[in-house]
Order: C-alpha cells, then structure tokens, then sequence
C-alpha cells in the first residue's frame, strides 16, 4: 500500500525541517506554514511557480543511500515536505495522484543541487540523482495526515 510516512515543513531556508502530523496544502502556496508557502525558501520564484508548492520523496530512496554510501542521511537532511513509502514517484510525473483528500500533480523530478550537498553531504550530488523525489502542483486544498494513502487519479 502506498501512503504518507512523514509530513516535514521549515519555517525558513535555515529553519530545521519540523515533523507535523498533519499538514494543510493551499493550491499555488504550498504546505501552511513552510517556507515556500510564504515565499521565503531557498529558491522561491516571484511570482509562486506550481512545481515550487509541495516536494515528495521516498523513504526507500533515501534509505538506499545512507546504506550504499554508510552516510548518515535522514529525511529530514532530505529538505522535501511528504515523505512516502511504497510508490514509484518518478512514475508520477504528469500524473495526478491524491494523498489523502488532496489532488495533486506530479510536475517534474527534484533532483539534488548544489545547495542540498552544501548544507548536507556532497555525496548527495550523484547519490541521489533520479532519486531526489517529485515536485508537485497542489490541485485542490486540503488537510493530509500521516498515514493517508496515496493513489494515482
């Protein structure tokens, strides 16, 4: 079964990523109270583009890595907003799904940058590449909750 292990937000660029068991998604704002949501992440385009709203990432991806590189990289190192468990992600692009109650669209792979590998481990430059997670577009608003199932529309 495909469902929501961790919702993660931070309140600024700097912030730590905060655990929440539930989270509101606002269509063309993101998740309330995170830092794209109010315009201030790292890479928040003016005005708001839909790939910046909501970020996914599986928990297996990152797993995968900390085993294969003996690094100690966690989710939260990880900087995405849903963290899933038993879905594809990269078989979501231009797809929609629903977690939970909330409709969303799968825009385009998050792939890792410069500034992850900064502000974490370098290795996650090419460990993580095609494994980095899922950009999203928030279709409809709702609350998501840790546990919710996710299924493609």
């Amino acid at each position: 079964m495909s469902r929501l292990i961790c919702i993660l937000i931070a309140e600024s660029p700097r912030s730590p990523m905060v655990h929440r068991d539930t989270a509101r998604l606002v269509p063309s704002r993101g998740l309330v109270g995170d830092r794209y949501h109010d315009g201030v992440g790292t890479f928040s385009p003016h005005p708001q583009k839909p790939d910046f709203e909501v970020t996914l990432i599986e928990s297996e991806k990152v797993a995968a890595f900390a085993l294969e590189s003996g690094l100690p990289f966690t989710v939260e190192m990880a900087r995405r907003n849903l963290v899933t468990e038993g879905v594809d992600l990269n078989a979501l692009v231009g797809m929609e799904f629903v977690v939970g109650e909330v409709r969303l669209l799968g825009m385009r792979l998050c792939e890792p940058c410069s500034y992850l590998a900064r502000t974490t481990l370098p290795e996650v430059l090419p460990g993580l590449v095609h494994r980095g997670g899922l950009r999203a577009r928030i279709l409809s608003e709702g609350v998501v909750q840790v546990g919710d199932s996710i299924d493609v529309v």
